[in-house]
């Protein structure tokens, strides 16, 4: 028998990256995944790899669309799902001044107010029954500030604060909260992205963590004995 057998996942920003590698670890273990994310081709593509997942359209910055997909979820489950791991996110990197309030708004909205949407649609039910995990996939920029983040720092310091209170909050209810921060991942968010200093030179890449390092972190505190919660796990390059 799987470690996860029987239990259901939700994985957000499922398509790609970091999140497609957690949805295929999950399923791998045994666990029934729900697949997330705005992309509809994208996501039967990569669903029809994933024996037994389910893939629901869903925009995380849009409470209508996510109390929808809340719905459906339950539906198909009969119940809350067991785990769910709040991944979907966007980046870019630009000057305050240089940052536009549209983009600003936006990566608030998918970084931060995405999770506490989805969260808040199962945690009640979770709490009832004593069990379940939400896994919040930070950054390196939660703690630590970076020119050019002033969004994506400002939503990850938030989510960060979010994990932390749900943390607090979940104590002795049987309910989990872990929150993976990694550094530098090699994604396909960095492919559009030109890191300067704020002199206007290019920084210099350093090496950055594989999708995999991560996806062992998440799938670590996950399979964890219940009665164990992983708080924080903080991951960088060696």
């Amino acid at each position: 028998m799987s470690s996860l057998s029987g239990r259901a996942a939700v994985v957000t920003g499922a398509t790609r990256g970091i999140g497609a590698g957690i949805a295929a670890a999950l399923a791998a273990e045994g666990a029934q995944v729900v697949m997330l994310a705005r992309n509809e081709a994208k996501l039967k593509e990569r669903s029809a790899s994933l024996k037994g997942s389910i893939p629901i359209v869903c925009d995380v910055t849009r409470p209508e669309s996510v109390e929808k997909a809340a719905k459906r979820i339950t539906s198909e489950l009969k119940r809350a799902p067991d785990i769910v791991v709040n991944n979907a996110g966007i980046f870019g990197v630009s000057t305050v001044e240089e940052t536009s309030v549209e983009f600003f708004i936006e990566t608030i909205n998918t970084n931060l107010v995405g999770p506490f949407l989805l969260v808040r649609s199962f945690l009640g039910e979770m709490k009832k029954r004593g069990t379940g995990h939400i896994i919040t996939i930070g950054s390196v920029a939660d703690r630590t500030i970076y020119t050019g983040n002033a969004a994506y720092s400002a939503a990850k310091f938030g989510v960060r604060a979010l994990h932390e209170v749900m943390r607090a909050e979940l104590r002795g209810t049987g309910v989990r909260a872990t929150l993976v921060s990694p550094a530098a991942t090699d994604t396909e968010i960095w492919n559009t992205v030109s890191v300067t200093d704020p002199a206007g030179k290019p920084h210099s890449k350093r090496p950055m963590l594989d999708t995999d390092d991560v996806v062992r972190a998440v799938m670590f505190a996950i399979t964890q004995p219940e009665p164990v919660n992983v708080d924080e796990l903080r991951l960088s390059h060696s």
